[in-house]
């Protein structure tokens, strides 16, 4: 795959006005950052001095804060809980200029939260808070009222699975039937354990391991050549044949990615990252740059090497970090 420097330059600059929709599982990221000094001498486990705090929004919010990087019109819907995490999280949302008019508040729900405990910039341990939410018929039903509102005024959807309950069979099968029906661009990031289908969307993106359980194989160590790869080869094909998406985009880590494009052959780009310090949030920015990339014009196979330039950026910072358009840009110039 590649794409030239002009007309990565030209996409970039119709990304600007797009409007996206991300809908799914809303979280909030708490990053507590420290020094380790000495081992605790009540168990065989370091003592942090935090020294910071950091807040930013998570999950499919992650996505939205992501995609407000390139386009000032950035949309959400999804499920918060009425307590301080769901507060917090909507006016990160709100500040950074996405608007949240999609998100139904619970007063019976906890909103999601992920707490990580940063020492000499390695993780020392994650603490999750969580509640996930069974979903009422009616929250279900006013999700999709919302949806058929917004629709108009949206030029490609994004949905951000976390397996948290939000998304529910009947609300992916009225997103993929009015998205299809009104020529919509709609990727999707997938959870493997939720079972959801997700017939004839655009494209859809999970990492390896997603792959794997999703297409009901065991995990494989990774081959390369990629394209050596059988085992994962196989995964793709059973993923095709489940979803039946346009593309289907497999994200490899050190490895870059792989892309299915409609029935045809497999093709490989290799990672752009120079420096991995954190993978934290690095597949919202690939979902992401993805859709925008797909929204504006790209082919698939452009659309894969602008996001998996992206993701190399992505994992080059610490935290739930973002990608800017001018990052994204300049990496064609490097070398």
């Amino acid at each position: 795959m590649s794409i030239s420097t002009s007309k990565a330059k030209a996409l970039l600059k119709r990304i600007t006005g797009l409007r996206i929709l991300v809908i799914g599982d809303l979280m909030l990221d708490e990053f507590l950052w420290g020094k380790v000094t000495r081992i605790s001498p009540e168990a065989p486990v370091p003592i942090v001095n935090v020294t910071g705090e950091s807040y930013y929004p998570g999950g499919a919010a992650n996505v939205a804060r992501n995609l407000k990087e390139f386009t000032a019109h950035v949309s959400i819907m999804g499920l918060a809980g009425k307590d301080a995490a769901g507060e917090l999280l909507l006016g990160l949302l709100a500040e950074a200029g996405i608007d949240t008019a999609g998100v139904q508040c619970d007063p019976a729900l906890e909103t999601i939260r992920k707490t990580r405990v940063i020492a000499r910039n390695q993780q020392v341990v994650r603490v999750d808070r969580e509640q996930k939410p069974a979903m009422t018929g009616a929250q279900t039903a006013r999700a999709i009222e919302q949806l058929d509102g917004m629709l108009p005024s949206v030029d490609a959807i994004v949905v951000a699975d976390y397996g948290k309950g939000f998304l529910t069979q009947p609300l992916a099968d009225h997103l993929c039937r009015i998205a299809r029906e009104s020529g919509k661009i709609l990727t999707v990031d997938p959870h493997p354990h939720t079972s959801l289908s997700w017939a004839g969307v655009t494209a859809v993106k999970p990492n390896r391991m997603e792959a794997f359980i999703a297409a009901g194989l065991p995990p494989a160590e990774p081959v390369t050549p990629v394209l050596d790869d059988l085992a994962l080869l196989e995964a793709g094909r059973r993923l095709r044949q489940r979803w039946q998406a346009q593309n289907l985009l497999i994200t490899l880590g050190e490895h870059g990615m792989l892309l299915f494009e409609g029935d045809a052959p497999a093709s490989h780009t290799p990672t752009r990252a120079k420096d991995v310090f954190d993978v934290s949030g690095a597949g919202d920015t690939a979902i992401a740059v993805l859709t925008l990339s797909l929204a504006a014009g790209a082919t698939a196979a452009e659309a894969a090497e602008l996001a998996n330039r992206a993701s190399g950026i992505a994992v080059g910072k610490l935290g739930t970090a973002t990608v800017t358009a001018a990052e994204l840009q300049a990496s064609f110039r490097s070398p």
